[in-house]
């Protein structure tokens, strides 16, 4: 029989990423940055005219800091002994936006700090790789984590049997995203969340639909 699922992002759950990232900007970058919601619009400035860098020269960044400074990122307090426990009676699948090209790289960075999870580097919406994700391992009860709203969206949207916690486990961003409309609860520690994730998966129910918030 299958066991529940639980499927995390990582970035902002698992591991920091908005400070290390912002460190790296400045040191290597002459760039400062400053994440006022979920976006990355005008959050990253350059330090010698305060002009705002286009979206084009955004991500390249991004891809340059998940290719050569993970090792920068550092543990969300209490994600690897909370997984750790959740995994004991749940399977556990790490979903995160960093593409296929850096997913190795970010299994041996979870592995490193405890975290031995299967990992997936997807790209955009998150609904239809939880689908697959259903379909392939057929769990009784599955559980989505993710700290950003639009995820939470498009899990509802192609999975609505799960249930979705919004996380944001960095505090110089947390206050700054609201809980999205989408999830069935907003936790910003895994001290709160494991139980609220282990009472879930143990029961074994799906969530109820009519229950979206």
């Amino acid at each position: 029989m299958s066991r529940p699922l639980l499927i995390t992002d990582c970035d902002e759950v698992l591991m920091h990423m908005v400070v290390p990232f912002g460190a790296w900007l400045s040191d290597d970058h002459d760039i400062d940055f400053a994440l006022e919601d979920a976006t990355f619009a005008n959050a990253l400035k350059r330090r010698t005219c305060g002009t705002p860098l286009e979206a084009a020269e955004v991500w390249p960044l991004l891809d340059g800091f998940f290719a050569r400074e993970m090792h920068r990122q550092y543990e969300i307090a209490g994600a690897a002994a909370a997984l750790a426990r959740l995994g004991e009676t749940a399977d556990i699948v790490i979903l995160t936006n960093v593409g296929p090209d850096h997913a190795e790289a970010r299994t041996r960075q979870l592995e490193a700090v405890g975290m031995p999870y299967r990992v997936i580097g997807s790209r955009g919406g998150k609904g239809d790789p939880v689908r697959r994700l259903l379909d392939e391992l057929g769990p009784p009860v599955a559980a989505f984590v993710d700290d950003l709203p639009q995820h939470h969206s498009s899990v509802a949207a192609a999975a609505p049997e799960v249930w979705r916690l919004h996380m944001v486990g960095e505090p110089v961003i947390a206050p700054k995203i609201p809980a999205g409309r989408h999830a069935h609860a907003r936790i910003d520690s895994w001290a709160e969340a494991e139980p609220w994730l282990a009472s879930r998966l143990g029961a074994g129910l799906p969530a109820p639909i009519e229950e979206i918030v």
